[in-house]
């Protein structure tokens, strides 16, 4: 089982079952709606879903006919994705979680689109906060 929420915590979610196809989406679509490099999807089933807190708070963009976004009105947290075609089945984001997951990855998708400023074999530096230049005194 898996808890979540948005960012301001109004919209609450509970996963009871496993996460599938899990995979880092680079597409413009995807990066322009997670405002990051890419983002991190799985798919869940769509019975073992539930909004446990502020489904009033949820709202729904539609980008394509029968593909509907649904994320929280107060802090635009995206939150999951339905599509029409396939109701069975429902497109979370994984960084709503609270929960650890045990599913992995699977692929990076959509290389083709990346941001042509993503190195995915960049050996950067690695810090459990802020980097030492804003580490408060």
């Amino acid at each position: 089982m898996y808890h979540g929420k948005c960012l301001c915590g109004r919209v609450q979610v509970q996963v009871n079952g496993g996460i599938q196809d899990i995979i880092h989406c680079h597409c413009s679509l995807c990066r322009k709606n997670s405002g990051s490099a890419f983002a991190t999807n799985g798919f869940i089933a769509q019975d073992m879903f539930s909004i446990t807190q502020g489904e009033d708070c949820l709202t729904t963009f539609t980008f394509k006919p029968g593909r509907h976004r649904h994320f929280c009105r107060y802090c635009g947290s995206p939150v999951y994705s339905s599509n029409e075609q396939d109701p069975t089945r429902l497109r979370l984001r994984l960084g709503i979680l609270d929960s650890d997951i045990v599913e992995r990855p699977m692929s990076h998708n959509f290389m083709g689109s990346k941001a042509n400023w993503e190195n995915l074999d960049a050996s950067l530096p690695r810090y459990e906060e802020f980097e030492p230049a804003r580490q408060k005194t």
